[in-house]
């Protein structure tokens, strides 16, 4: 019985040492562990942030925006223009909580017409119109532009 006794207290305590172990690996895993945000061009994306977020800080504004909302659980994604940058969370005390990468792409509805050096952008969804992306010529991307203003102008 002594024997018995001696094995049963070296299973729960090597159980124990285990699980200990499995909690550390995981926390550390968790904390050096970078995802991947995809987000599209000119559109938002909403994902929780960890708790105890007061500040986020953008890697390149030029290529997505990042916006703690009032909860301080969520964090709203914009993306601004093509490529990766990176985000990092930090807590109250400045401490960071999570880092992530952000990749920006585009969307999957465009049409995309290449004469020569000279390219045109369409949104096709369900009909082709035309629309002002990332890496048109500047004179139609201008074009295009001033016609989306003057047609926000007249809906005020």
């Amino acid at each position: 019985m002594g024997m018995r006794l001696s094995i049963l207290r070296v299973l729960r305590h090597s159980a124990r040492v285990t699980i200990a172990g499995y909690l550390l690996t995981t926390a550390a895993g968790m904390a050096s562990a970078e995802e991947t945000l995809t987000v599209t061009v000119d559109q938002a994306r909403i994902e929780k942030v960890p708790a105890g977020t007061r500040t986020l800080i953008i890697g390149n504004p030029m290529i997505a925006d990042v916006m703690l909302l009032k909860s301080g659980a969520t964090m709203v994604i914009t993306g601004k223009g093509f490529g990766e940058t990176n985000f990092i969370a930090l807590d109250a005390n400045g401490t960071p909580v999570a880092k992530s990468e952000i990749r920006v792409i585009s969307g999957s509805n465009a049409l995309v017409v290449q004469r020569g050096m000279e390219r045109q952008s369409y949104t096709c969804a369900p009909r082709c119109q035309p629309t002002a992306r990332l890496g048109d010529d500047p004179k139609y991307f201008n074009e295009v532009a001033a016609q989306i203003q003057a047609h926000n102008a007249q809906a005020k």
